[in-house]
């Protein structure tokens, strides 16, 4: 969702979007005219008339459960939100959490009393380089 107009956003699609994912973006995109909903979340800059880089993950329920917000030249994680949306999906279906960095595939934590002095069995640093 941007404050841009339903055709900046068509064209867009077609001429980057499309080149960049195999079909385009697999959602519609929504525009913001007037920053209505961006200000509603906080990311709406007023003296630029223009929605800020952010993404909201909400959950069936509408409750939001991640955000993120980044100023204009950093670009986000994509790779970073599939991840975050996967282990929010698992979590729903399972109750199980995960630990920091937590990949699709790798251990989860159940929650509870016996866990205390154990999620070190189960979570591994990754070495930062």
């Amino acid at each position: 969702m941007s404050v841009d107009s339903v055709f900046s956003h068509k064209i867009w699609q077609e001429e980057e979007l499309s080149k960049m994912i195999e079909g385009g973006v697999p959602y519609p995109m929504l525009s913001d005219a007037g920053g209505k909903v961006g200000k509603l979340y906080g990311v709406y800059d007023e003296d630029a008339g223009v929605n800020i880089r952010g993404r909201f993950i909400i959950d069936p329920d509408g409750i939001i459960q991640a955000m993120e917000v980044l100023s204009p030249p950093v670009g986000r994680n994509v790779a970073e939100l599939i991840r975050q949306i996967q282990a929010y999906q698992h979590v729903r279906e399972t109750g199980e959490v995960m630990p920091s960095g937590w990949q699709p595939g790798k251990p989860t934590l159940k929650p509870g009393p016996d866990l205390a002095g154990k999620v070190w069995k189960v979570w591994k640093s990754e070495k930062i380089s």
